[in-house]
């Protein structure tokens, strides 16, 4: 992006005896993956252009924890959890905002029997309060009649019952949105949740993400929508996979935002 973000660092901020209302986590995903930190740029465009008072932990933010517990290890999620509260209760922090669904599940409903008691936002949610609060204006002829369906990511969707607030903002932006047969409560797994995201297939003839995605082209869409780093990996991997790329798009509901502000 050829814009300047503004980042600021929670260290820095609270050095100068500031103390930001929002912490935005970013993520394993949204801080490694070249791909993911495209949707970070994203939202920080979207949070900047909302003037909104926030703050990241930078090398102080570790992993959520998220799939070491859901592959087994709790002993390792709970150092990594504890770890990560400290330094959440030592800056204070009361609000944290996130583009991850797996972080925000896990801070959400995992970190409060830990000691780390936090209001979690998915960046869905998070946006939708922006536009209605007049904070941006969103410009609906951007993408306006593109062909859209979106994918309902497992930790935003089943897991915490948030189905709306991505689909609001779909209908800000003026484009036209056909669900899959499988959506919202009867949503299928993009095949990378609970770890599934780093061990090899297992046997069978065909792989979760090649079959989500087949849900997602029956729509004949000319972009996939998700809110989930992970679930845009399966998705853009199951489109090349069906030889698409030239015909559909996989954009995160913030890349969208950004794009039409």
């Amino acid at each position: 992006m050829s814009e300047q973000l503004i980042v600021p660092v929670m260290a820095d901020v609270v050095a100068q005896g500031k103390q930001p209302e929002y912490l935005f986590w970013v993520g394993s995903a949204g801080s490694f993956d070249d791909r993911a930190k495209k949707i970070t740029r994203a939202f920080v465009k979207i949070l900047n252009k909302a003037n909104v008072d926030f703050a990241v932990l930078g090398i102080e933010e570790s992993s959520s924890g998220d799939a070491a517990k859901r592959a087994g290890n709790e002993f390792l999620f709970q150092m990594q959890a504890v770890t990560n509260i400290e330094v959440l209760n030592a800056y204070e922090v009361k609000k944290i905002v996130t583009c991850c669904p797996h972080s925000y599940n896990t801070l959400k409903n995992e970190y409060p029997e830990l000691g780390g008691k936090y209001e979690v936002f998915h960046h869905t949610q998070f946006i939708q309060q922006l536009i209605s609060a007049g904070k941006i204006k969103v410009a609906n002829n951007t993408f306006k009649g593109k062909k859209v369906t979106f994918h309902d990511p497992c930790y935003l969707g089943r897991a915490n019952g948030v189905y709306e607030a991505p689909r609001d903002l779909l209908n800000f932006l003026g484009v036209n949105t056909t669900e899959m047969k499988r959506h919202k409560s009867t949503s299928l797994c993009c095949g990378a949740g609970g770890a599934q995201m780093f061990k090899d297939a297992e046997p069978g003839d065909k792989e979760i993400n090649v079959l989500r995605t087949e849900d997602a082209l029956a729509t004949q869409p000319e972009i996939i929508a998700t809110g989930c780093p992970f679930c845009n990996t399966m998705l853009t991997d199951g489109v090349k996979v069906k030889e698409q790329e030239a015909n559909v798009q996989v954009l995160d509901v913030a890349e969208l935002i950004a794009a039409s502000l």
